[in-house]
């Protein structure tokens, strides 16, 4: 009994020890520099505009298509995975079971010309560049705006289940 009062003893000062740490101070250095926006005026035209090429999002002024979101015995997919839509669209990725899912293309294989838009038609329910936040529960769901979009193919994938080829293909016209 008193070997293992010691073992306690001795594990809980270990943990102790090792929950401790040098802290380091907190930066309390502050510096606001608003450089968010420019204004050119030329023979009496004005242009505002941002820096760092920020766009605004486009809504979806088309139809909704809905994507469903998949993990089950026949594997980790998107069902339909290849589709085309309209410029303007929206597509709606639903969870309905396996996940966590979530929706990214790969910043690679994105037009530059059009990664800005597409990354702003995402909306800010975001984990990074071109990819939504995870979704855990079915009924959860991710839409994405393709207004704005030129048409072309967009590939895009579910970051956890990429291994398991969980992708497909927008089309856009």
């Amino acid at each position: 009994m008193r070997f293992y009062g010691f073992a306690v003893a001795v594990g809980v000062i270990t943990l102790g020890a090792c929950a401790g740490g040098e802290k380091k101070p907190a930066d309390t250095t502050h510096v606001a520099v608003d450089t968010s926006s420019t204004t050119t005026t030329t023979t009496g035209t004005t242009t505002t505009g941002t820096t760092g090429g920020a766009v605004a999002m486009a809504p979806i002024t088309g139809v909704t298509k809905t994507v469903n979101m998949l993990g089950d015995a026949k594997g980790y997919r998107f069902e339909p995975s290849n589709f085309t839509i309209k410029q303007g669209d929206g597509v709606k990725f639903v969870v309905v079971g396996g996940g966590p899912h979530n929706v990214a293309f790969d910043p690679a294989t994105i037009s530059p010309d059009v990664k800005a838009q597409l990354d702003a038609n995402m909306g800010t329910d975001k984990m990074g560049e071109l990819s939504s936040n995870m979704k855990m529960n079915p009924g959860e769901s991710v839409t994405i705006s393709f207004g704005n979009i030129k048409p072309g193919q967009y590939p895009y994938h579910c970051v956890p289940h990429l291994a398991l080829n969980m992708k497909g293909v927008i089309t856009v016209q």
